[in-house]
């Protein structure tokens, strides 16, 4: 028995020996013979590749400068070919925000494409350019060619610069070089908090753009679309917010209403805001004060102080206004006001609209003379609000209720300018 294992062992060792010689020879065979036609062929290829591609016809797109223009236009960005290629060309592009943003400087552009027929040899990639009558730096952003079939490009990316061209307009702000200007003090207050509207654009740590039509004209059937478009800082000293006749998203005029809350909100105080107001039919600024309590309460019952409020065909009157009452069948309103002294008006001077505001008290003041006083005998029946925390609004309105619409007198663009905010606190 063991010798018959024995012979079954060594013939087993023999068969594994003559496997593990195929298996060798098998080995060298692919080491020596199919590894070196692998990268003969592999070299062919990308020969026959680099040859390929010097067939495709090159891209080329030259770097564009635009006019920004007072509405949105439509520019084409022309592609070339530097020969009628075989077949179509397909390029895909986007755009890339540079020192202009898409949504505001351009609309912007995702995944778009283009083809160039064979044969052809040109192609044009339209670009909406977003345009404005306020005065900005010049800036720039790219279309980015992500891919292109058929052909090879020059440069992945374009360059569009778009130039300001509103100097023009901008000089017609006709920005007061006259006015009452209120002290930087008062004895026994200090100074909490203010905006100069120093920089290159609106501070938003201080403000929100509250944007589009509102609820039935924000209450009042008034016509413009609000958009941060419309508001911005001239000469790094006064915010413009601009009313002008233009088409957006259903009504025919625009402007911009900003709004402090959750960022400046104030319990008691001296207010004082230096402004230059617009004059026209259907214009209606406004510089005022909501309670906080807006936001679960709503309106009147959380309370409203209008520091300034005018109705662009009275250029030299100005009201100083609160509204309450526990809900809209309801409201009430307490109302005065006061006109510009004898041959000026509040247009081609800066005025100081103020409001002096304690417990149970606030006293309306323009260069500070007095034209209203509240108090809670004023409620009739109704509970006091105006002890409680307030934010700030700044608007523009274009027509609504009381002011009624633009008419053929009517003249776009009005600017309200600002030129400082001030909120005192006793010590």
């Amino acid at each position: 028995m063991r010798g018959y294992a024995q012979i079954n062992i060594e013939r087993m060792i023999n068969v594994n020996r003559m496997k593990i010689r195929f298996l060798y020879e098998r080995l060298k065979w692919v080491i020596f013979v199919c590894i070196p036609l692998l990268v003969s062929l592999t070299s062919c290829s990308e020969d026959d590749m680099d040859e390929t591609m010097n067939d495709f016809p090159v891209l080329v797109a030259e770097d564009m400068t635009v006019l920004e223009g007072d509405d949105n236009n439509t520019i084409e960005l022309v592609v070339t070919l530097d020969r009628e290629p075989a077949s179509n060309v397909i390029i895909r592009y986007s755009t890339r925000n540079g020192t202009a943003e898409s949504g505001r400087d351009f609309v912007g552009i995702s995944d778009a494409s283009l083809v160039i027929q064979a044969g052809q040899t040109e192609g044009k990639i339209p670009i909406t350019i977003i345009g404005n009558t306020f005065p900005q730096p010049n800036r720039h952003f790219d279309i980015v060619f992500t891919s292109v079939i058929n052909a090879t490009v020059e440069n992945n990316a374009v360059r569009i610069t778009i130039i300001d061209d509103d100097e023009e307009i901008i000089g017609s702000l006709n920005i007061p070089d006259e006015g009452y200007v209120s002290p930087i003090s008062y004895p026994g207050y200090q100074m909490v908090w203010s905006d100069d509207f120093n920089g290159d654009r609106l501070n938003e740590e201080f403000w929100t753009h509250e944007i589009g039509t509102g609820s039935n004209g924000w209450g009042n059937n008034e016509l413009q679309y609000y958009q941060p478009d419309n508001t911005y800082i001239h000469e790094n000293e006064y915010l413009i917010i601009e009313a002008k006749q233009q088409s957006v998203s259903g009504s025919q005029y625009t402007s911009s209403r900003i709004i402090t809350s959750d960022k400046a909100s104030f319990k008691y105080g001296r207010i004082d805001i230096r402004a230059a107001l617009p004059k026209t039919q259907g214009i209606w600024p406004a510089l005022w004060m909501l309670g906080e309590s807006f936001w679960s309460e709503g309106w009147p019952s959380c309370g409203e102080i209008d520091i300034m409020e005018m109705l662009g065909h009275q250029p030299n009157r100005v009201y100083g206004t609160a509204h309450w009452g526990p809900d809209f069948s309801q409201r009430q309103l307490k109302e005065r006001s006061i006109f510009a002294e004898q041959g000026t008006d509040f247009h081609s001077r800066f005025h100081v609209f103020s409001i002096v505001w304690e417990e149970d008290r606030i006293e309306w003041f323009v260069d500070e003379r007095s034209y209203n006083v509240l108090t809670p005998a004023d409620m009739n029946g109704f509970d006091y609000p105006f002890n409680d925390e307030f934010f700030f609004i700044f608007n523009v309105a274009v027509g609504g209720n009381w002011p009624g619409s633009p008419d053929v007198s009517t003249v776009f663009p009005q600017f309200m300018v600002v030129d400082y905010i001030r909120v005192f606190q006793k010590e």
